[in-house]
């Protein structure tokens, strides 16, 4: 995969990660006066739906193009309940902001497609027959591109296609805008893909879609190594495996003499709080070298004891994703769910524990523990290092198995428990984690407990792997992008 790439408008830089070169955008506020010319020829955004990533998008790419004769443009179902959402945050039809969402992507000349991903799936041969000659198609993931692959379809030859796929939930997306009017460069990264290029313009049409919305740092991808990646990443660490993580070692605790609440605060609270910190400023090594010497014996234990089960469930999301069967597994589902919505998934004891520990929390007082270090830590390693085997690169691998989860997903979690960080996402986010997260729970309780349990030894070899994996030096790097202030969830 060619990671460089072309821009006749914004600067890039060079970054080195893991010993591969690769180049960034980085954003900010003071490039908004260069988004006319990065739109060059677009004179209306239509931004189509209003579900996780639709307000976000539109209300960003609205503010940053204030004064320009650039339009974006809402466009949605003829009688849907988000026109009233989308007149509330100031878009309409008297002032052509608003409209019905074929006529939207027939006059627009940059479609930002923002519906829910099985919509997308149903209406694509629509939404393709509506699109006007030149225009280019914006797509905030690849899911569509897999649905085409799996039927042996793509897209018109006669529109670009391009991606930017910001690394975190709709809302993130506009809370972070929204304080980098006060500090300049909050956002949330970005990748960036060119699918398809008909006049020599998608990649700054894509670069000026990513510093619109705010990213701090745009990075290169595919869209089909994006979406290979986002729905396997949804499945495992950043969604279905840290669910399934916790729910086992809560009750590993408890089993180990734990109160209800002391097993909440050393899963949960351990794994969001003092893990997800470290992590994110300063990598994985560090939440290790911070323990004492009988802990780090304890965490190699528990490193070496779930890294393989980890895995082996982890390839089978991988497997699945990349033959097209989660993509039509979602299709089903989301047909399934249009009569029985989906349930909670916080209503059990300990979700209950964890809203009195909240109301309690002291935020200095939580421990990491070196059990729940180790496992968690090793089934982000083998997302990690399964995402490196199969070719992605390393800022994507960053991304979608360690900064997207301990930066943008986990406080979520932290503020209110798995239902908010889990329904705040996509529907097939959502249905990815309910049917991967009790395939963890149950693996990592069938064999990498009863192997620490039974005295498991160290794998030295493994373990090795993880000191000298490149990802460190990698993430040293990507905490050198960090946004310049912390995500706010409150809300």
């Amino acid at each position: 995969m060619s990671l460089d790439f072309q821009t006749n408008v914004f600067e890039k830089e060079k970054i080195v990660l893991g010993g591969t070169e690769e180049y960034i955008v980085r954003g900010g506020r003071h490039l908004f006066p260069l988004l006319p010319k990065a739109f060059e020829g677009i004179k209306q955004i239509g931004v189509i739906g209003w579900s996780s990533q639709g307000p976000a998008q539109a209300q960003n790419l609205r503010d940053s193009l204030e004064g320009t004769d650039i339009t974006v443009k809402v466009g949605l179902r003829e009688g849907s309940s988000s026109f009233a959402k989308a007149e509330a945050v100031g878009f309409s039809r008297e002032n052509g902001t608003l409209g019905e969402m074929y006529q939207v992507i027939g006059e627009s000349d940059l479609v930002l497609l923002l519906i829910s991903d099985a919509a997308q799936a149903e209406n694509y041969e629509k939404i393709f027959a509506a699109i006007k000659p030149g225009a280019t198609l914006g797509l905030s993931h690849g899911f569509l591109l897999g649905h085409l692959q799996s039927i042996g379809k793509y897209f018109p030859d006669n529109i670009n296609v391009i991606a930017v796929c910001p690394k975190g939930m709709g809302p993130s997306v506009r809370r972070l805008y929204e304080q980098g009017r006060e500090v300049n460069g909050a956002g949330i990264n970005a990748s960036f893909a060119v699918e398809q290029d008909i006049n020599g313009k998608a990649t700054d049409y894509a670069l000026g879609w990513s510093v619109g919305l705010g990213s701090p740092f745009t990075f290169m991808t595919t869209l089909e190594s994006e979406y290979k990646s986002d729905i396997f990443g949804e499945r495992g660490i950043l969604l279905g495996a840290v669910h399934g993580i916790v729910e086992s070692l809560y009750r590993w605790f408890l089993r180990h003499g734990y109160t209800k609440e002391e097993a909440f605060i050393n899963s949960v609270e351990s794994i969001t709080g003092p893990i997800s910190k470290l992590i994110s400023k300063k990598g994985m090594l560090a939440v290790y070298e911070s323990l004492s010497e009988k802990d780090k014996d304890t965490f190699r234990l528990a490193y070496s004891a779930a890294y393989h089960p980890a895995f082996e469930i982890l390839m089978e999301i991988y497997e699945e994703v990349a033959s097209g069967n989660e993509i039509r597994s979602v299709i089903a589902a989301t047909k399934r769910y249009a009569r029985y919505p989906m349930g909670k998934i916080d209503g059990t004891e300990m979700w209950q524990v964890g809203q009195k520990v909240r109301a309690n929390r002291n935020p200095d007082a939580i421990p990491i523990h070196p059990v729940t270090a180790g496992v968690y830590i090793a089934t982000m390693m083998a997302q990690s290092d399964l995402l490196a085997e199969r070719g992605h690169p390393y800022s994507e691998i960053a991304n979608e198995s360690i900064i997207e989860a301990v930066d943008s997903l986990n406080p979520y979690m932290d503020y209110k428990g798995v239902a908010y960080m889990v329904d705040n996402c996509s529907n097939t986010a959502r249905l990815g984690s309910r049917k991967w997260a009790p395939r963890f729970d149950y693996i990592l309780e069938q064999q990498a407990y009863t192997a620490l349990d039974e005295g498991t030894q160290v794998d030295e070899g493994l373990f090795d792997q993880f000191v000298n994996s490149n990802l460190h030096q990698v993430l040293a790097v990507c905490a050198e992008l960090r946004p310049s202030v912390d995500i706010s969830v409150m809300g």
